[in-house]
């Protein structure tokens, strides 16, 4: 029976090496690769000439990311509370707007953020703007929180229904202000759902190149541009490419072990 169990796991082992390892592989070869094969660091050392568009994209995912914490929070609490039969609602609309297409989601930003666009016509109406909103990081910052939300409240729902709702009463009854029952109760058994709203959100976001293509306009490229130029743009360099995307990786595997020893600490506290 085990024997059979394992065979079961071959088309997932089969599927992980032919679209993850080799891939990976691949970029590996090409970044310190030259064009003629041979081996050079020359390609990774190029990527520090980027390092002020390595800063901005980390900067606006973080920024993205403690927004989407931020308002994610609250709203997974509040679902958590509900009836099973409103929690199931309440999560279908906020999936909702992830059933339309990517791409239309952040175009229709386009139209909203416009100088003649409606969020300009309504500051209109009471006297103010009208404001460029377009091409600027607030803008990119925007369109990632609008996109990456629900990735963030997903898992800090799951977290908080798990939370028995007789220990924030017994805070409360021990005198426990909200702030404290915030702080001490919630936010520590909520750590699981964090971190993983933190990785689901961080890693597409520092990685993005639609998001900023779109409402970022050309002054506002983050890593992901920078990448897509190597691979599609006029200056076609697969080796430098494939560095910048190997020093991606790098990143986001650091920010993804910060997180999950950061879970693993708060768990061993817990028990």
């Amino acid at each position: 029976m085990k024997i059979y169990d394992k065979k079961l796991a071959y088309p997932y082992f089969i599927w992980m090496v032919l679209f993850t390892v080799v891939p990976l592989i691949i970029v590996v070869y090409y970044a310190l690769t030259d064009g003629n094969g041979n081996f050079t660091i020359a390609n990774l050392t190029s990527v520090s000439g980027y390092g002020s568009v390595f800063a901005r994209s980390l900067l606006l995912a973080l920024v993205a990311t403690v927004i989407c914490l931020v308002i994610a929070f609250p709203v997974g609490y509040f679902l958590s509370r509900l009836r099973v039969n409103k929690q199931h609602i309440m999560l279908m609309l906020v999936m909702l707007p992830m059933w339309m297409n990517f791409l239309l989601r952040t175009y229709a930003w386009m139209g909203l953020l416009s100088i003649n666009g409606p969020v300009n016509a309504v500051l209109g109406f009471f006297g103010l703007g009208p404001y460029t909103m377009l091409n600027t990081s607030g803008a990119v910052v925007l369109g990632m929180v609008y996109n990456y939300v629900p990735y963030m409240i997903l898992p800090l729902y799951t977290s908080m229904t798990k939370i028995d709702q007789s220990l924030v009463e017994a805070a409360q009854d021990l005198g426990a202000s909200t702030t404290q029952t915030l702080f001490r109760v919630l936010i520590p058994m909520s750590v699981p759902g964090i971190s993983t709203g933190i990785t689901m959100v961080f890693v597409p976001a520092v990685s993005t190149f639609v998001i900023s293509r779109m409402l970022g306009g050309g002054s506002n490229l983050m890593i992901g541009d920078l990448i897509e130029m190597q691979f599609l743009g006029n200056s076609y360099n697969l080796n430098v490419g494939s560095a910048m995307s190997l020093v991606l990786m790098i990143i986001v595997l650091l920010c993804m072990s910060f997180t999950s020893s950061f879970d693993e600490d708060e768990m061993e506290g817990v028990s």
